[in-house]
């Protein structure tokens, strides 16, 4: 299923995207996309013979903004230099265990909101990602296959990144990360059950209309299924929480100089298959 929030800023209603492309309304059935809608599949299974039956409300899609995916996300777990690509276009060894960052859940913004160059920004860049939800508490899993059990749905992101604030400004990567609008995420979430191998997904990244990351989900150093059962053995990850796995080849810090980063009026076009596009116009904050 692909499942949605839209309206206004903080009064978004839950609604379903059906087979035929059709805008369905959910708020009669759940109150939000959330974790507990993925962690209760009796609810899940009352959503999709609601979907099938076409029972469900019409929505109007004619000018209704289309807010994240998912609501009340306790936590965003980054997963950093996770393709072999992107680690050789900025020089990097690949990573001997996965790489470990934080970002804040008030960092979520829709996948076409407006996202913000912070002041005094001389580097802000773009990264394409798969984004996973989690579905199912997980605790010192012992499996990838595990791992993936615990996934209840994926998402679109575009981990936007100050790599100055991030690399050059000392302590961790985290204040690189957690700018304002710094994590559009949707626009939707696909089930788990439809994407029956996250590892074969085509990454794809506009700016201002020009190609510039054309990757694969395959060229992972730690796939989907082994980086949840790894952060399960340093944190525990709860329903609803997100992981952002990595991005591939092809970022602004990447490039020869000078180096295209981002700047007021740049419009960022991210796209993977299955899950949608986003577009972002950035402005400064």
């Amino acid at each position: 299923m692909k499942l949605l929030r839209v309206g206004p800023v903080g009064s978004e209603r839950p609604a379903l995207l059906d087979r035929d492309g059709t805008l369905r309304d959910l708020s009669g059935l759940i109150t939000d996309v959330d974790g507990g809608l993925l962690a209760d599949d009796s609810v899940l299974t009352r959503v999709r013979e609601a979907a099938e039956s076409g029972e469900l409300p019409v929505l109007d899609a004619e000018g209704l903004r289309i807010g994240a995916p998912v609501g009340r996300i306790g936590k965003i777990v980054g997963i950093g230099l996770n393709y072999f690509g992107h680690a050789a276009e900025i020089g990097a060894e690949p990573p001997a265990e996965p790489i470990l960052f934080l970002k804040a859940a008030d960092t979520v913004v829709g996948p076409d909101d407006t996202v913000l160059i912070p002041r005094g920004s001389v580097k802000t860049d773009w990264e394409a990602e798969l984004g996973v939800v989690i579905g199912s508490t997980a605790r010192y899993l012992d499996s990838a296959v595990q791992g993936l059990a615990h996934v209840g749905g994926y998402v679109l992101v575009n981990d936007v990144s100050e790599r100055e604030f991030q690399i050059e400004r000392g302590g961790t990567w985290d204040k690189g990360k957690n700018c304002e609008t710094f994590t559009p995420i949707g626009p939707w979430l696909l089930t788990a059950d439809e994407v029956p191998n996250p590892q074969v997904l085509d990454v794809r990244l506009w700016v201002n209309g020009e190609l510039q990351q054309d990757g694969n989900t395959s060229d992972q150093i730690f796939p989907v299924g082994e980086v949840v059962r790894y952060l399960s053995h340093f944190m525990t990850l709860y329903p609803g929480d997100v992981i952002v796995t990595g991005t591939p080849a092809g970022v602004a810090m990447g490039r020869p100089e000078p180096k295209p980063y981002l700047r007021a009026g740049d419009v960022v076009e991210v796209e993977i298959a299955g899950l949608g596009r986003q577009r972002q116009e950035f402005k400064g904050a």
